[in-house]
């Protein structure tokens, strides 16, 4: 191979736009899709372990967002090194690896008999966890054929909803069947530590990146195979351009490359998204739980209340599946926003139990249906030689909003209680309504490869 005429980027992406949807395709969905659901089920069982602590343990509400907000930091730190890393080392190797460390991580915390302790363990779990995502949802644009990339996407954040549902599950079954209910629902979350390894071995590389690190044989071997799973022949291999044409091929260089006149709009309207989303998505689920329990129901009955709202997500992520193709990126991404708001306010004014469950789902439905369309741009924001970079920072900087989120919850409460909360939470969608329409709309159009 290494003698014979290699094909050029240019033609290597357009087969792979050209594509239809694969078996293949299928396998890179949901092998990083179960992933993903192991991520979600993880941040989801911390806000049932937290209602269960605070009466094992004594927490206060300061102790609870102490141990919330760690777990974030750590998100924060792991998402800005794990999109730098998957622009060096690659896709598929730095997934594999963050599943590991925090399916390890998690596992451990099961074992903690102290406060220290586990704020050390959930930083770990942060760390992976946060590195993981940015680079799942960047690996699955670039195989994804442009005509249905978004929708793929969002099918993928899809997987949260599954794994949120599982934890759900947990905390209802699991966590209140004894006082060692919470260390069980700890050990079930160190199964990412074995699917590391099944990831590993088991998905390709992205050819777009090995195309831009200049591996233009690899990267074709891999774009034939989805080929002739499709049942289609090349054409003959044609080089027009050098291997690479990369941008940005330093770690400095991609950095500041986010900023220079072409992203700079795009990368601050960005981040601004990112920051509102998780301060208003995190604040409220992961406190949801405790708040039912302060409003008086019982644990069983609060986690019950929360399993209810949860399932609303997966009607939200098949809407907003439809709709990214339909409208649009920013168009979907600004109206499941406004409703995010709307349904916010709504929840944090209700007071029977039929008006809780219905705002609560329509939070979850809208909340998660605006999750998946922001997923699916922010890859498409920037080229291949930065893509990785530019989604890990985005997440990263927005993990600075979940992190103040729980610490900043109690003091909302106090101030003016569930109302003023949520108010809080449905500017904060308000705002990001506005950015998401500084943001680069590509549906439909072939991802920018340089």
């Amino acid at each position: 191979m290494a003698n014979s005429v290699l094909p050029s980027r240019a033609s290597l992406a357009e087969r792979l736009d050209e594509l239809p949807f694969t078996r293949r395709h299928f396998r890179v969905l949901t092998g990083s899709g179960v992933g993903w659901a192991l991520d979600a089920m993880d941040v989801g069982l911390i806000s049932f372990i937290l209602a269960a602590l605070t009466q094992q343990w004594g927490l206060t509400k300061t102790d609870a967002g102490w141990i919330a907000s760690v777990g974030f930091l750590g998100m924060a730190v792991g998402a800005t090194l794990g999109g730098l890393l998957a622009d060096r080392l690659g896709r598929r190797q730095v997934f594999a690896i963050t599943l590991l460390v925090y399916g390890v991580a998690t596992g451990a915390s099961a074992l903690v008999g102290g406060i220290a302790a586990l704020l050390i363990l959930r930083f770990f779990v942060g760390l992976g966890l946060g590195a993981e995502l940015p680079v799942a949802s960047t690996y699955v644009s670039e195989f994804a054929p442009a005509r249905i990339r978004g929708r793929l996407i969002v099918i993928l954040e899809a997987f949260w909803a599954l794994g949120w549902t599982v934890s759900a599950l947990i905390g209802y079954f699991v966590i209140p069947a004894s006082d060692a209910g919470w260390r069980w629902a700890f050990a079930l979350g160190a199964i990412p530590a074995v699917y590391a390894l099944i990831v590993r071995w088991g998905l390709p590389e992205s050819p777009r990146w090995l195309a831009s690190r200049g591996r233009i044989a690899e990267a074709d071997r891999i774009v034939s195979t989805f080929e002739a799973d499709a049942g289609l022949v090349p054409g003959p291999a044609i080089r027009k351009e050098p291997p690479s044409r990369a941008i940005a091929v330093t770690t400095r260089a991609r950095l500041t490359t986010l900023w220079n006149r072409e992203f700079r709009v795009r990368t601050l309207c960005l981040w601004l998204v990112w920051l509102c989303v998780n301060f208003a998505y995190y604040g409220a689920f992961i406190w949801i739980p405790s708040i039912l329990l302060d409003a008086g129901f019982d644990l069983v009955k609060s986690f019950g209340f929360t399993l209810i709202i949860t399932l609303a997500q997966l009607p939200g992520y098949a809407v907003a599946a439809w709709l990214i193709e339909v409208w649009g990126r920013r168009a979907t991404l600004s109206v499941f926003l406004v409703g995010s708001a709307v349904s916010a306010v709504f929840f944090g004014t209700a007071s029977t139990e039929g008006a809780i469950i219905a705002s609560g789902m329509a939070l979850s439905f809208f909340n998660l249906g605006a999750w998946g369309a922001l997923y699916a741009v922010t890859p498409e924001t920037y080229p291949t030689s930065l893509r990785g970079t530019g989604a890990g920072w985005a997440a990263g900087v927005g993990r600075i909003a979940s992190i103040v989120a729980p610490l900043t919850v109690p003091l909302l409460l106090v101030a003016g209680g569930t109302p003023l909360l949520f108010v809080v939470f449905g500017a904060c969608f308000v705002v990001a309504a506005a950015a998401a329409w500084g943001l680069a709309d590509r549906g439909g159009v072939a991802l920018d490869d340089r």
